[in-house]
């Protein structure tokens, strides 16, 4: 019974008696031989399975070892299913998506069990090779083993067995993908799969919904053509979106159709589904947000406005963007009830007004404009600080191509600083400051990094964008306060480097005054820093280097050290003079104390013209002396017609307005010139240079005539006749017509002529000689004598000569040629 007890199968057996029985009866000694028994058994299954279907083994280690694993894998099991529940619960979306996209995930009971199958075996395989390694050291204690074998308990494991039989067992090992191949294989499948996705949109469908927009629109009809839009709009951007359209377009001209029908019959669509004409009634603006119909088209209206701005910021040609942005000119109100999509439109349309070709930047104005009258109390500081440090960025350099686009920026964001004059005064006083510091750090530090941050394109255009925004918003009692610490600060940058060097930044402050000062009616002292050119300059010095290209003032700073010593850089100097001077003068012609104001200039350029030798500049300036004097004539004959006082300052400014709409001298004169100034302006800023360098006359040298030339013609052209072309026309062909007639005739008359010719000119040579008359006079007259026969004689051939030819010869190509051989051997002789 004890026997039979102890025979009993694995299956038999509770946990809590294999256990108890198990690990309590056997010894250290017993647990090394069941392990060799358990290899050895294991060695002669493998060998001979068909001989012995059964296979004894005994209860020992091994057994716990594979029953530990299916404990430990029931409770991974176990925690799986927890974990699963728990996202279920957690992350009902995403345990969505994994039984779409990967239900082996959730199945994991018979693959775990697979995988679980496979790892024992390969565990054991493990444990195989150990007890190998272990043979030969408990090879000594086989006999003690056998003994006690038969007090252990012998275990049926066939079923095992076949179950081993039946798994797979892979012959290498397998590769692993790595996580950026996985990466990419599904990003490569998703991108296929999305486009293959959609229906696809044909020219027919555009036509269609072009109709039904345009005839009867309707909210299904404008649903479509919204998601056909997002469709075409995917098409274009880098990034697709995940979510999948229900259309699909290919092709340019599809997706012009699709996006043109978008543009040109979308906003009257709303406009038409809303039950309204206009969204603005005269003062009084209304929201659709206030529609009773606004619940129903909110969400196509958001995803259609969306597109709209994916799609500007992808389009780059600039007459595209500009039929864009008029139609964003009409979608205005839809994106006012969307904040978060206004302010990202705003950020795209400052940068289209910043960095846009100018159609572009007019547009993008009008739309920011727009939406800043709105909503004004939302983003109009917002909009302002954006705007201005866009204004800051894109004035970094200043060419002929691009200061038209900067003088744009001052005056569109003057306007939008003229919506709110108190915003205006915090935004001004916080930058004149920056400004100020920056001026304060560059004369107490003097280095050169500092100069720097002071003198460059941004801090000029900033101050003479500060300028313009307080002379075009003047008269103001809120922005009063700031025009003296302004002025402070254009005075200290001139002062910072007064050199020559730097005459382009003194002249571009110089003018951002005059304009503050004409603007405002503020009395600044300009006219020190216009006439302290003359006493730097020495305009009478001789210049080291010539340039035909005059320098362009209107784009630069600073002058190099070559450009000081070209005489363009004198003649501009004196044309910048002329310029301020006249500008100045003419802004206080028309003041009671203009006499006074002028008379040290007037004393100034008096000297500088009795100094100067130049005429070309004391000319320019006697021209601005003399209209000056005169106008100092007409104030003064009008004051004494007066019968105020300087006291009564209401009567005084009365007289200066009935005196500036009469008109001076000086303002007549200048009105004048300012017309075609501005003309010579404008050909500067679009690159014509006021004289081209492309039509300069050229020296075209002669090439010398070489020893095969002299020898050549030595006997035709040794005298210093002057009937050069007489001597071409006898050596021209003949027409091809009388070629034939006359050819025996042709040779025999030039040869007479030639030995005529050499014969005379020999008998003019040789003449002096023989007669033996030595002196001077003598000399010169025979050689005029034979001079004048020789010419005689050849006069005589020709007459001959042309009875016989009554057209021009035909091959110009040969006498042009004889031509500037004659003129060689002439000159060389």
């Amino acid at each position: 019974m004890a026997a039979s007890m102890k025979k009993r199968k694995l299956s038999d057996l509770s946990v809590d008696d294999f256990m108890a029985h198990g690990f309590d009866e056997d010894s250290e000694e017993d647990v090394v031989t069941k392990q060799e028994e358990t290899k050895k058994g294991k060695k002669k299954h493998k060998q001979k399975k068909t001989e012995s279907p059964q296979v004894v083994r005994k209860v020992d280690i091994t057994t716990a070892k594979e029953t530990a694993p299916d404990m430990k894998k029931k409770g991974k099991e176990a925690k799986h299913k927890m974990q699963m529940s728990r996202l279920q619960e957690v992350d009902p979306e995403f345990y969505q998506f994994l039984q779409k996209e990967d239900k082996n995930l959730l199945e994991f009971e018979d693959s775990d069990s697979d995988d679980s199958a496979e790892i024992d075996e390969e565990e054991e395989e493990d444990e195989d090779d150990e007890d190998d390694s272990e043979e030969d050291i408990l090879s000594g204690d086989e006999s003690e083993s056998e003994d006690a074998d038969g007090n252990e308990e012998e275990i049926d494991l066939e079923e095992s067995d076949s179950d081993e039989e039946e798994l797979h067992k892979p012959e290498g090992r397998l590769e692993v993908m790595s996580d950026e191949d996985e990466d990419d294989d599904e990003e490569e499948a998703e991108d296929q799969q999305r486009r293959q996705k959609g229906k696809l949109v044909t020219m027919a469908m555009v036509q269609k919904w072009r109709k039904a927009l345009r005839d009867q629109p309707s909210l299904p009809i404008l649903h479509e053509v919204i998601r056909a839009f997002r469709a075409a709009v995917l098409q274009t951007s880098s990034e697709e979106g995940e979510e999948d359209t229900k259309y699909r377009v290919e092709g340019s001209q599809v997706f012009n159709a699709v996006v043109g029908v978008c543009i040109k019959d979308v906003a009257p669509a709303l406009l038409h589904l809303f039950g309204v004409k206009s969204w603005s009634k005269g003062k009084k603006t209304v929201m659709p947000s206030s529609h009773k119909k606004w619940n129903k088209m909110k969400l196509d209206i958001k995803t259609y406005l969306s597109d709209v701005i994916k799609l500007s910021q992808v389009l780059s040609e600039a007459s595209v963007v500009s039929t864009l942005l008029r139609h964003v000119l009409q979608l205005v109100h839809y994106y006012i009830c969307f904040p978060k999509l206004c302010r990202v439109l705003l950020k795209r349309l400052i940068s289209l007004w910043s960095e846009g070709e100018e159609s572009v930047q007019v547009i993008a104005f009008f739309c920011v404009y727009r939406i800043t009258k709105l909503t004004q109390a939302k983003f109009l500081e917002w909009i302002l600080k954006q705007m201005y440090l866009a204004y800051v960025k894109n004035t970094k350099f200043t060419s002929p191509n691009s200061l038209p686009g900067i003088n744009f920026m001052q005056r569109s964001l003057t306007e939008l600083f003229a919506l709110d004059l108190h915003t205006t005064y915090q935004h001004g006083f916080i930058y004149i400051r920056q400004l100020a510091i920056h001026l304060r750090n560059a004369i107490m530090m003097k280095k050169k990094e500092n100069y720097q941050s002071v003198y460059n394109w941004q801090y000029v255009h900033c101050l003479y964008l500060w300028c313009r925004v307080l002379s075009t918003l003047y008269p103001s009692d809120i922005l009063q306060p700031l025009i003296y610490p302004l002025v402070q600060v254009i005075i200290g940058t001139i002062k910072l480097v007064p050199t020559a060097r730097f005459y382009p930044l003194r002249f571009h402050c110089v003018r951002a005054l005059t304009l503050l000062s004409d603007s405002t009616n503020t009395f600044v002292p300009v006219l020190p820093f216009i006439l302290q050119v003359f006493e730097q300059t020495d305009f009478n010095k001789k210049h080291s280097k010539t340039s035909v290209k005059p320098l362009n003032f209107a784009v630069m700073l600073k002058l190099s050290n070559a450009q000081l010593q070209e005489q363009a850089f004198r003649d501009g100097v004196i044309d910048q003079l002329y310029e301020l001077l006249m500008s100045y003068f003419n802004t206080q012609s028309h003041t009671v104390g203009f006499p006074e104001l002028v008379l040290t200039s007037i004393l100034q350029m008096k000297d500088f013209m009795k100094k100067c030798k130049v005429a070309n500049y004391t000319r320019q300036i006697k021209q601005i002396l003399d209209k000056v004097q005169e106008t100092c004539k007409f104030i003064t004959d009008r004051r004494s017609t007066v019968n105020f006082s300087l006291t009564d300052k209401q009567a005084i400014e009365n007289w200066e307005r009935q005196t500036k709409q009469q008109g001076t001298p000086l303002s007549k004169f200048h009105d004048n010139w300012r017309k075609l100034r501005d003309r010579e302006l404008m050909h500067e800023i679009a690159g014509k240079d006021r004289i081209s360098d492309t039509d300069l006359p050229t020296i075209k040298r002669r090439a010398v005539a070489t020893d095969e030339d002299r020898d050549e013609f030595k006997g035709l052209f040794e005298s210093d006749s002057e009937s050069d072309q007489e001597h071409v026309t006898m050596l021209e062909k003949k027409p091809a017509d009388r070629q034939d007639d006359d050819d025996a005739s042709d040779d025999i008359d030039d040869s007479e002529d030639i030995d005529g010719e050499d014969d005379s000119e020999d008998e003019m040579v040789e003449s002096p000689v023989v007669q033996g008359k030595g002196s001077p006079a003598a000399k010169g007259i025979e050689e005029k004598k034979g001079k004048k026969d020789d010419r005689k004689a050849v006069s005589d051939a020709v007459k001959r000569r042309s009875q016989k030819y009554q057209q021009e010869s035909s091959s110009d190509g040969e006498g042009e040629d004889i031509v500037e051989d004659f003129e060689f051997s002439s000159d060389e002789d």
